[in-house]
């Protein structure tokens, strides 16, 4: 038997462990679910509604445990709190679109005239969801509810770095038996991922892009469709004449909430020349205001980094832009050490230039680098200077005039006059570009789409000769 220890991202300590279940073990959890899938599909949508509003009532009686645990998974509370609000309103809102998507199933006349077409939908069995460590609760149900009302079973492996909150979403599972023989979390490290990909029917992922390359070549080996939601390394594009005021306190939050630890984090700001110095002073005035913490949970607004390797990234990118000339206004030129923890605070850098790390690669830390603009043109060609293509933000005198600028921006969600507003409204359909992301939108109605295969009848009801027989 062997245990996998975790780290406790506010003080260091090596305070939790789990089991790392054996291929074999895994292979046989799948099997089990595969073999409940049939039940689970063939009970109908109304059925897994039903199934799935239990589970929301279930998981209201352990939500107070659940925050616990992603508090001492991530060392932060507010952000928590929010995603232990939202399983209520994401369960509400997959189960009305589901509904509606299986309410419109359709038969139609064919080209040729005495043949009906009679479409149908049958759902992929054991769908694997390996979601990330920065927001942990969220991410391993953004794919798994709309795939379980689809009417696929469901095995997710949350990162090992953040696997507290399990135990508690179990428990709330348990209580729901229907739901506990299609739904299944196990705690693992990569090889477990590894291992998972091999008994699944399709992976949807959530993480960094050299870890999403290894999931797409594995499931290619295994053929099964792979969605891939990677990293990102979002612009801003300040124009003159936007609301300064509005777009610094926007880019502040969108660059610094969750400890900048988002895939949709704005991690460069490019702002025209003319606006620059004001705009750098309102956001660096703004940024000395945001506080860790730190000493308690519920102190400041900037938890501890939580992963351990994240520092090393954070570190290397500030020391390689101050090398390169960057000028730093606010925060500290490394991550500060305290009481056990890693802590950053809001970083304001400029005189930044493409030629440095932070300005090409994820930093995932609430780091603001700004770079100046000549014009619209110069603009859209820096915001798009990059392998990224998640999401981006456009300020301007008015919405046309940041919505046309949006138009010429290679990203999947464009926020205009606001910012990272892809992490609060789920409802528009979106896919990344470039290495951002493989497959199709999992944001808006049609991201249950993904879980289904479309499925023809070609059904010819009169008793008649084909004129193609021989």
């Amino acid at each position: 038997m062997s245990f996998y220890k975790v780290r406790n991202p506010r003080n260091g300590e090596i305070d939790y462990q789990f089991e790392l279940l054996s291929e074999h073990t895994i292979k046989e959890k799948c099997t089990a679910l595969r073999t409940a899938q049939t039940r689970w599909w063939a009970k109908g949508i109304d059925y897994r509604i039903l199934v799935l509003q239990d589970w929301k009532k279930s998981v209201l009686r352990h939500k107070e445990a659940i925050i616990q645990a992603l508090t001492l998974d991530t060392g932060r509370y507010r952000e928590s709190v929010l995603e232990a609000d939202l399983i209520e309103k994401s369960i509400d809102k997959w189960c009305g679109i589901a509904k509606n998507y299986f309410d419109n199933q359709v038969t139609k006349t064919s080209s040729i005239p005495f043949i009906e077409v009679q479409q149908s939908v049958m759902p992929y069995p054991l769908v694997g969801v390996i979601s990330p460590w920065n927001f942990p609760l969220l991410l391993s149900l953004i794919d798994s509810i709309p795939a379980l009302l689809a009417g696929c079973a469901v095995i997710v492996k949350p990162s090992e770095v953040t696997p507290r909150f399990v135990e508690p979403m179990m428990a709330a599972i348990a209580e729901v038996p229907a739901l506990a023989s299609i739904l299944q979390y196990i705690p693992g490290n990569g090889q477990v991922g590894a291992a998972l990909i091999s008994a699944i029917d399709l992976v949807c992922f959530t993480g960094s892009v050299a870890t999403g390359k290894k999931v797409y070549q594995a499931a290619a080996e295994f053929f099964i469709p792979a969605y891939l939601e990677l990293g990102g390394k979002d612009p801003a594009l300040v124009f003159e004449g936007a609301d300064l005021d509005l777009a610094s306190s926007a880019l502040l939050w969108a660059s610094t909430s969750n400890c900048g630890h988002s895939c949709l984090s704005i991690e460069r700001i490019y702002v025209q020349a003319q606006i620059f110095d004001e705009f750098v002073e309102k956001i660096v005035a703004k940024a000395k205001q945001i506080k860790l913490a730190h000493p308690s949970v519920n102190d400041g607004q900037i938890g501890p980094i939580i992963a351990e390797r994240q520092v090393e990234i954070i570190n290397d990118h500030l020391k390689d832009a101050i090398e390169k000339g960057a000028i730093l206004h606010t925060g500290h030129a490394q991550c500060e050490w305290k009481d056990g923890a890693y802590w950053c605070l809001p970083t304001v850098l400029t005189n930044m230039h493409h030629e440095m790390k932070i300005m090409s690669e994820e930093t995932f830390g609430p780091i603001l680098p700004i770079m100046s603009f000549k014009d619209k043109a110069e603009a859209i060609h820096l915001a798009n200077d990059t392998q990224f293509g998640l999401s981006a933000a456009v300020f301007a005198a008015s919405w046309e005039e940041a919505r046309q600028v949006g138009n010429s921006l290679k990203a999947g969600a464009i926020s205009i006059n606001d910012a990272g507003l892809t992490a609060i409204v789920h409802d528009g359909e979106k896919n990344a570009f470039k290495y951002s992301g493989m497959g199709a939108t999992r944001m808006g109605p049609a991201a249950i789409q993904r879980f289904m295969r479309q499925q023809a009848f070609l059904v010819k009801k009169a008793p008649i000769a084909s004129p193609w027989w021989y």
